[in-house]
């Protein structure tokens, strides 16, 4: 069952113009800021073939690319998860599907899994552009996975934050405002930590991403990425729970 409510997700997706738009985007904006590292980094190639242990094109290129991908992540994952359960609320269609048959937990999970199918997608544009650079230079393979890595947990944990708030409300724009709201209060959380050495460093969400986009691959960052996720998806399953008992 988690797999058919998968494939409806995804083709719901697919089939609006604003998906294939937001993907059109996207890949612009990455792939001119990509261009834009490359022509910086030929400039100064030389200056770095002087210098001992100078920063390849992994560090000096898509290391920026994957910081920059988290940040408009951060803004658009609230604008793709809004309609996932706010959407079916409007449409007066939730009731029927919390009534079926169907456990909540694969509810959750398909509609959760489907957005992050999606998400990989953009994900790996991103690999792709990172691997072109094979063609003319060599690449730290251990550096680019890091990044991978902490880019798909980031975004995980947005779109579950996301999937969260669209099962609050009715409205897809109020939820799209609310997530990107505690997101945004997210980052200003990092900027806080960034100025104090106290446990609000703990709960900086890009904070934590920042250590894969350095090369660490921390276990602590992980353990914290995988906490946010479940238990956003466990208080929108108690939620929804709550519904069909009072429905």
């Amino acid at each position: 069952m988690v797999v058919t409510i998968i494939r409806k997700e995804l083709s719901m997706l697919f089939i609006s113009p604003l998906a294939w738009i937001m993907l059109a985007l996207i890949q612009f904006v990455f792939a001119g800021f990509f261009l834009v590292r490359l022509d910086a980094f030929l400039e100064i190639q030389s200056q770095l073939l002087q210098v001992i242990n100078s920063p390849g094109i992994t560090e000096v290129i898509i290391s920026p690319v994957f910081a920059l991908a988290a940040i408009v992540l951060l803004m658009l994952t609230p604008i793709l998860s809004m309609r996932l359960l706010a959407e079916e609320r409007r449409n007066r269609t939730l009731t029927l599907l919390i009534s079926s048959p169907v456990s909540i937990i694969d509810i959750v999970l398909g509609k959760f899994l489907g957005l992050m199918i999606f998400l990989a997608v953009v994900i790996m544009l991103i690999v792709t552009l990172s691997i072109s650079l094979r063609i003319g230079g060599v690449l730290d393979l251990g550096l680019l996975l890091s990044n991978v890595l902490g880019l798909f947990l980031v975004t995980a944990c947005f779109s579950a934050l996301g999937l969260y708030v669209s099962s609050l409300t009715a409205q897809p724009v109020i939820a799209a405002i609310g997530s990107l709201g505690v997101l945004l209060g997210l980052w200003m959380i990092d900027l806080v930590a960034s100025e104090t050495d106290g446990w609000i460093h703990y709960i900086s969400l890009l904070k934590h991403f920042r250590h894969f986009n350095q090369g660490l691959i921390d276990t602590l960052s992980i353990a914290y990425c995988i906490l946010f996720i479940v238990i956003f998806l466990v208080l929108t399953i108690r939620h929804l729970d709550g519904e069909r008992l009072h429905g």
